[in-house]
């Protein structure tokens, strides 16, 4: 005799999916590597969408290698099945017309997403999170309103504190929030209810912005031009005219204090800044803005971090338009000209002339003349510049920039070993290289080699059916997380823009493309 459960019974006993993703589930895939299917019960996923569901049928169907079928199949969905902490449509009579900048604080739709086993939103990873979902926004109204969510619940994040990384629950959500265990001295000082971790990355803050131009383009709404949002990219706005500052005054010579500063207990030179939380110096008038941290969430060593003044510069455009049709001349010119600024300070201080590889993009400058040559794996990063849309990947220097980085004698953190290769980074060590580069670099090519490579080179060492942080390169068992919600969705993100340019590597020879929306 069949017993009715209510849902709620069920979701009660969901297992920590943190638990889950390490264990194996069936069934297996069809493929030689049988990878499991790592996909909570529909009575366990945080979200759904019918419409993410065609699209996992429609690809995975399609596609020749069963094994890159289910790591697709288990990767694309993973944001809304597993880290859709709280959210909430704004159908409970919150949603109302705006008038002033104060109004609507915490109102509306809102989405707090976490970025996977910690339990706390990053600005970067949740844009990220959500970026393969946006092109179906427009289908979708509960997508819509999800992301919709995420961009007001961003703007409050910014409004609050700009100068921070990852944030606690929303207020409204009624979310105990947690330490991160960490013994930091930070300026301007924050509150941690509503901040687990205050590292300024200037890419956080494109990244709330590419958030909302994202949105724009793909729905043509214009639902999250609130007051509150409005008053988020004038924040933003503030810091960068606050960090593009010398640490010397120009005319007297005199040190000047960063508006921000950090200092953090800890053994590890890459968690704190030098100089009692100041960094090293940086010249005045470049254009460029200062990022204490990098992506990784490790210290700049040169604070004028080229991948994210590049993503800003793109974003502040591209969010300048919006703002002209929207009716603000004033903050959208701030925008636009601040945006060529940066551009302008990227080709005349980050161009470097290198040995072997000729003039490149530089990781870091300081606008004195001194520059780091690297890449990192997390994004943004130099290899990702034409995916932000700074530079065509045709341009000679990104050409020059990208053969440097994808090679040993290039790039210190370009790992290579038995079971993997790619891009590492100074955050898990010299011995790990992160899947997400290899993602990448299929992204910005257009060789079916070198594609193809990369693809394999990462399903081989995806056992568990699921993106890791970083594997060891000589044994590749060996991981850093389980489940990494950010690099899921670059996975499901390349497997999408290889079925549209390369249909024919993924589903047989005169394949059609398939685009999703």
């Amino acid at each position: 005799m069949a017993v009715d459960v209510a849902p709620d019974s069920y979701r009660e006993a969901c297992p920590d999916y943190k638990h889950y993703s390490v264990h194996p589930h069936r069934p297996l895939s069809e493929g030689p590597l049988a990878l499991p299917y790592q996909r909570p019960s529909p009575y366990c996923r945080t979200f759904s969408s019918p419409l993410v569901e065609k699209v996992i049928e429609d690809v995975t169907s399609r596609m020749r290698d069963k094994d890159l079928a289910r790591i697709f199949e288990n990767a694309f969905p993973n944001t809304l099945d597993t880290t859709i902490r709280w959210h909430v449509d704004g159908s409970q009579g919150t949603l109302k017309s705006w008038r002033t900048k104060t109004e609507g604080k915490w109102e509306g739709p809102q989405s707090f997403i976490v970025t996977g086993d910690i339990e706390a939103e990053w600005l970067r990873d949740s844009t990220n999170q959500l970026a393969q979902y946006q092109g179906l926004a427009k289908k979708d109204k509960r997508l819509e309103y999800l992301i919709l969510g995420a961009i007001n619940t961003q703007s409050e994040y910014v409004i609050e504190s700009p100068y921070c990384n990852a944030f606690q629950p929303p207020p409204p959500s009624h979310i105990s929030p947690t330490g991160n265990g960490q013994e930091d001295i930070v300026h301007p000082a924050f509150e941690p209810s509503a901040v687990f971790e205050c590292k300024y990355e200037l890419d956080s803050l494109a990244n709330f912005l590419a958030l909302g131009n994202q949105f724009h383009k793909n729905t043509g709404s214009t639902a999250f031009l609130t007051p509150r949002w409005y008053a988020a990219v004038e924040t933003v706005m503030e810091v960068l005219k606050e960090q593009e500052k010398s640490t010397f005054d120009p005319l007297t010579g005199k040190f000047e204090k960063n508006m921000y500063t950090f200092r953090r207990k800890t053994t590890a030179g890459t968690e704190t800044l030098s100089l009692n939380g100041v960094g090293n110096p940086l010249n005045g008038g470049t254009g460029l803005i200062r990022s204490a941290f990098r992506p990784s969430d490790d210290t700049t060593i040169l604070g004028f971090f080229i991948p994210a003044n590049a993503m800003m510069a793109v974003e502040l455009k591209r969010t300048a338009l919006i703002l002209k049709s929207a009716g603000k001349l004033d903050l959208s010119e701030q925008a636009r000209l601040r945006g060529e600024g940066i551009e302008k300070g990227i080709w005349e201080h980050a161009v470097v002339t290198h040995k072997t590889h000729g003039r490149v993009f530089a990781f870091e400058v300081d606008g004195y003349g001194s520059s780091v040559l690297m890449d990192d794996a997390n994004l943004p990063s130099l290899l990702a510049l034409p995916l932000m849309g700074f530079v065509d990947a045709a341009d000679p220097v990104y050409q020059n920039t990208r053969k440097m980085i994808l090679a040993k004698d290039g790039n210190p953190y370009y790992l290579q070993g038995r079971d993997f290769s790619g891009i590492g980074g100074p955050h898990i060590g010299l011995s790990n290289a992160w899947p997400m580069s290899r993602l990448v670099q299929a992204m910005t090519s257009s060789d079916d080699e070198e594609i193809m490579d990369a693809l394999l080179a990462v399903r081989n060492v995806s056992y568990l059916g699921l993106m890791h942080e970083s594997v060891n390169v000589d044994l590749s068992r060996a991981y850093t997380r389980s489940w990494f919600a950010w690099a899921n969705s670059v996975f499901a993100q390349t497997i999408l823009d290889v079925a549209e340019r390369k249909p024919h590597l993924l589903f047989g020879e005169n394949a059609a493309p398939y685009t999703v929306g």
